[in-house]
């Protein structure tokens, strides 16, 4: 119906209102946008190239608005009802992540936007992980920790009532879309009163951090929001200057003329005052780390034959060394990535002529009016300057990179040991739905872009 909203607008209202509350929360947060704004400016002024890229595929004003955040879901039930909430905001499932293979118990997909006018209008993501109490060995802390999360309700009332709505309806009003970003805000919101007690908490730490962060509170809280750099190695570089302590090592492909994937760093997480019931109806003060500040730089969506090189390659590196997670052997671990991703073509003709990264095809000014006697291939036509080629930025995650961050961040010098344990059909059957297989869509999107472009030369043909 017209007077619903635009499932774009909610997402876009519901990305505000997240970026403006953790700016409260985490002040940090703020000064690092500022300085991204700063690197960003700085780099389109010094790379006219990349400003006209941007501009020509309507990317250019989206940077702005790039932001991802995360959230750790405990039980089958918040996945599901999780889903149900983003897809009130246009937001799908879109990969699965197996981060155990990493040492981080949690199993994981982004929902985000898939459509190309939806992700120009904003494109904000949440990578949403769900803790897998099947990789904790200690049968009674699985138990006890299943026991506390099936007593936690992470939605509010009016959350649930307002998802149903849309659901029956087929979408909102605006004063009701005004009032689900507010309802849904509280799922994410940060609560200082613990619902275990300290000894409990211990435990659960023990065990592994990011376990006592999911189970240990009534909300999941939002631990990060993601703002989009064009330089990620000026941000690292510039971070100290804005007193933020960079982590040692930016996860993801090294540094390179035409970007790949994802490259993420990010500050250490806050160690923050929290409460504990003390069984005699107080609270007894302690503290948890968990909240933090990430920076990500994009590239291109790579085939699935660049991301087997660019897999082989990263674990080749990794076999040569190690990163530490104090980042003692830092330099060691930049200098083997740059020698091991030489063998990665650095030059967008090379990487699309090697069916290594997904491009977008579209005419350019030199078509205009442009005749023909027949459609010439499409190589023709991009040879003699009438179709050009721009990379398709990846909108997704990388594992090892995702855990990378977690490890980070939460403080942990430990390398936690699980047995690798991909599950993805126990995932979906959580989530109620399958996740969409990235490498179709990025497929998809560059078949789409082709058939466009030849459409409009046969057009005129037909014409004629």
């Amino acid at each position: 119906m017209s007077n619903y909203v635009s499932t774009s607008e909610i997402r876009a209202a519901f990305s505000s209102a997240m970026s403006e509350m953790y700016r409260e929360e985490v002040p940090a947060y703020g000064t690092l946008m500022a300085l991204v704004a700063r690197v960003n400016d700085e780099t389109l002024a010094q790379k006219p190239d990349l400003k006209e890229r941007l501009s020509a595929t309507d990317n250019l004003d989206r940077i702005s608005e790039e932001r991802h955040g995360a959230i750790r879901l405990g039980t089958a039930e918040e996945l599901a009802t999780m889903r149900r909430v983003f897809a009130v905001m246009g937001m799908s499932p879109v990969g699965y992540y197996d981060l155990s293979t990493a040492g981080v118990p949690v199993h994981s997909t982004a929902f985000r936007p898939v459509g190309n006018e939806a992700l120009k209008r904003n494109p904000f993501r949440v990578f949403t992980s769900l803790l897998r109490l099947d990789l904790i060995p200690d049968e009674a802390l699985r138990t006890k920790a299943a026991r506390i999360l099936e007593q936690r309700r992470i939605f509010t009332v009016g959350a649930i009532a307002l998802t149903e709505k849309a659901e029956r309806d087929g979408g909102l009003s605006k004063e009701d879309a005004d009032r689900f970003v507010l309802e849904v805000l509280e799922t994410f919101r940060w609560h200082d009163k613990a619902n275990v007690d300290v000894d409990m908490y211990h435990r659960l730490h023990d065990a592994h951090r990011l376990i006592a962060d999911v189970v240990s509170f009534r909300g999941p809280h939002i631990n990060h929001l993601t703002p989009r750099t064009l330089d990620i190695d000026a941000v690292q570089a510039l971070m100290p200057a804005y007193d933020i302590a960079p982590k040692a090592v930016v996860e993801g492909p090294p540094t390179r003329e035409c970007p790949i994937l994802l490259r993420q760093t990010s500050f250490k997480a806050l160690e923050e005052a929290v409460s504990f019931p003390d069984g005699e109806g107080g609270w007894k003060t302690g503290s948890h780390t968990a909240r933090f500040g990430e920076i990500e730089q994009r590239g291109i969506a790579l085939t699935p034959k660049g991301r087997g090189l660019y897999d082989r390659l990263l674990d080749q590196t990794r076999k040569l060394v190690r990163p530490a997670a104090d980042g003692s052997n830092a330099r060691e671990y930049e200098a083997a990535l740059d020698g091991t991703f030489g063998a990665f073509p650095d030059n967008w003709a090379q990487i699309r002529t090697e069916g290594l990264g997904y491009f977008s095809y579209s005419l350019t000014p030199k078509a205009t009016g442009a005749e023909f006697g027949s459609v010439p291939d499409l190589e023709t036509l991009i040879a003699d300057g009438f179709v050009r080629f721009d990379p398709v930025v990846y909108e997704d995650f990388l594992p090892v990179s995702a855990a990378g961050i977690f490890q980070s961040n939460l403080g942990d010098g430990a390398q936690h040991e699980f047995v690798a344990s991909p599950n993805q059909t126990r995932f979906e059957a959580d989530l109620g739905a399958s996740v969409l297989n990235e490498f179709d869509h990025y497929a998809a999107i560059e078949k789409a872009s082709i058939e466009a472009c030849l459409a409009a030369f046969s057009s005129r043909l037909l014409a004629g």
